[in-house]
């Protein structure tokens, strides 16, 4: 379809002609897009390859003080003049072996079968009474397993880095260069490689609390970690896949798999309805605030300040005792003749569709101030020439206001769709999940999200493998629709195109 085709349809076909565009080209991008998770691991196996293959070229080319350094780290540096550096490479080297020996090589070694002596009681000897013998604790084997591993991980790299170092000195050695003093290295890292030191402590922090404890919450999801093994009283093992078959197995009665299934159904309905009401309203209340017939704009700007600066659990624990079935707004259908309604305790309709009304009462003013600045950033001269043209203002919105907000906000509207989908404030706060009226459901309600009823799993029913399970399910679902969405926008393709 040409250009004037295109601007020849009506805002219908357009809309049509777009979706349809849409689904024609996403199997080559969702292509375009695995291929590149795929050649950024072939990328990464391949620098590992060369790593090792430079491990073992160095050890080849290098004299005696470099192949001592295999073994005794940092020994080629010290014979070249650095000490310090020497010193740094042999401290890693003790402290790693002491690590191990005392502590790392215990836990790896059980590692694989997460205990087999379980506590128990024997008959002591000599009072004859009995007593409880501790066995193996599963939960600390497989955290100080993961952690001895991540350790192992990063030595392994200081290790490397060692074997580099002493070959690089050795080669400006029989150069006739001078190796730096620690003093002069210390200095680069202020200089040269400042960014190494500015981004050392970030990656540390991160790799300790965010990246280790992914790491432990993955594995569990492969364990039999539940309310019937709990250590330390009970050990769990490794069962592999078995954890995800039952999340998608749907059985007779309460069910994990229809559990599942249900929750996540609801889950994206819930996610479109709280992102794109609160987005839509929100744009049009701005754009009515907006307009230059409207007075008092600084007061209306303000009223919904004051409604974002109350705590958001304090309006939903209002919103909350308002509705409740012997609440205020009961109270006034009551004077009015009306029967009571079961906002949160009825039919599940009644209470999803209560949640996202009280959600835009939550988000329209976030999205009021933030597109605020957009459309005051449009040029006037786009809306004076379409006006000219004799487009009405609902033509003004559509081929103006929209797409330019739309290629603005893209990436707030990812980052709200995926919020929404993990949001457990407004679902907790306003129902728990309720109503319980669903016997098919296992420790969940109508209104519950994937995220709720992982909290649930793991604070009511100990069910703690398969709360990882929905956890890495929700965040490959999460990141996969966030990646492919964003590239397929005009944020991602078009940058210069509102510039």
């Amino acid at each position: 379809m040409t250009f004037i085709e295109y601007k020849a349809l009506s805002p219908t076909q357009k809309a049509a002609y777009k979706i349809k565009e849409f689904f024609s080209l996403l199997p080559g991008r969702l292509k375009a897009f695995f291929g590149a998770i795929g050649k950024f691991f072939k990328n990464l196996v391949s620098s590992v390859v060369a790593g090792v293959k430079g491990y073992g070229s160095r050890f080849t080319a290098g004299d005696m003080a470099t192949k001592l350094s295999y073994i005794v780290m940092g020994f080629g540096n010290f014979t070249r003049g650095q000490v310090g550096k020497g010193l740094a490479f042999l401290a890693a080297e003790i402290l790693y072996i002491v690590y191990m020996a005392n502590f790392g090589m215990v836990y790896l070694s059980m590692f694989g079968t997460l205990g087999t002596v379980e506590t128990h009681q024997e008959e002591d000897p000599v009072t004859g009474l009995m007593r409880n013998i501790p066995g193996d604790n599963s939960m600390l084997i497989l955290l100080y397993g993961t952690l001895t591993i991540f350790i192992t991980v990063v030595f392994f790299a200081i290790y490397i880095a060692n074997t580099k170092a002493s070959y690089e000195a050795e080669t400006r050695v029989k150069a006739g260069k001078k190796n730096p003093t620690l003093k002069e290295e210390l200095a680069e890292f202020l200089d040269g490689k400042y960014h190494v030191t500015m981004l050392s402590l970030p990656v540390l922090l991160i790799s300790v609390f965010t990246i280790l404890p992914l790491a432990f919450m993955i594995l569990i999801a492969f364990t039999s970690y539940d309310g019937q093994h709990t250590p330390p009283g009970k050990l769990f093992e490794w069962v592999g896949l078995e954890t995800f078959r039952g999340v998608f197995k749907v059985s007779e009665g309460a069910s994990k798999g229809f559990t599942f299934i249900h929750l996540t159904k609801w889950t994206i309905v819930w996610a479109i309805f709280a992102t794109f009401t609160n987005y839509i309203l929100g744009m049009v209340l701005a754009l009515m605030i907006n307009k230059k017939s409207i007075k008092l704009k600084v007061l209306w700007r303000t009223l919904f300040v004051i409604t974002i600066a109350v705590p958001q659990f304090v309006s939903l624990l209002l919103m909350r005792q308002i509705l409740d079935y012997q609440g205020v707004a009961n109270t006034i259908l009551g004077y009015l003749h009306i029967p009571a309604v079961h906002f949160f305790d009825g039919k599940a309709i009644t209470a999803r569709i209560t949640v996202i009304v009280i959600n835009m009462w939550v988000g329209v003013p976030y999205t009021i101030l933030q597109t605020t600045g957009i459309l005051m950033n449009i040029p006037e001269d786009l809306y004076e020439s379409a006006r000219i043209d004799g487009a009405t203002p609902v033509v003004q919105f559509f081929q103006i206001t929209l797409p330019y907000m739309l290629f603005v906000t893209t990436p707030y509207l990812i980052q709200s769709f995926v919020g929404n989908i993990n949001n457990f404030n407004v679902i907790y706060l306003l129902t728990n999940g309720g109503p319980q009226n669903n016997p098919n459901l296992y420790q969940a309600g109508e209104t519950d999200l994937l995220v709720t009823w992982l909290f649930k799993l793991t604070m009511d029913s100990n069910d703690y493998n398969t709360a990882a399970a929905v956890g890495i399910l929700v965040f490959i679902v999460c990141a996969t629709l966030s990646l492919i969405t964003f590239n397929l926008s005009k944020s991602s393709r078009n940058e210069e195109e509102f510039s």
